[in-house]
């Protein structure tokens, strides 16, 4: 029979991957929103129109954070399986999570750097 601590590995693996994916491709919205927003004033388009559109801006500011917080809690879970789990240190899965945990760090909040809304 499978091992159920390599399923938890595989499911806690994909979570932080997700989420930190989650995160990067929610900057990489706002940045496009910016960049859309300075594009309408320079082209003199409606307030209105430029109004809405920092609306959808401050939407994808707001997720930022969020996810931020989820991603930091589910790092620290499998980070703490790992640790739990060092008889699995051969296995893939335990290996590619170690991976994960690696890429997933770069999109974790920097000592001292407090989660707030943009």
């Amino acid at each position: 029979m499978a091992d159920p601590r390599i399923r938890t590995l595989k499911i806690k693996t994909g979570i932080v991957r997700r989420l930190a994916k989650e995160k990067v491709t929610y900057e990489q919205e706002a940045d496009g929103q910016r960049e859309r927003i300075e594009r309408m004033r320079r082209d003199g388009k409606d307030e209105y129109d430029v109004k809405k559109q920092e609306e959808v801006l401050q939407e994808s500011l707001m997720m930022v954070p969020d996810c931020q917080r989820r991603l930091v809690k589910a790092y620290d879970e499998l980070k703490n399986i790992l640790s739990a789990e060092q008889d699995l240190k051969d296995k893939e899965e335990y290996l590619n999570a170690m991976r994960v945990l690696e890429e997933a760090r770069l999109q974790l909040p920097k000592p001292g750097e407090v989660l707030h809304m943009c």
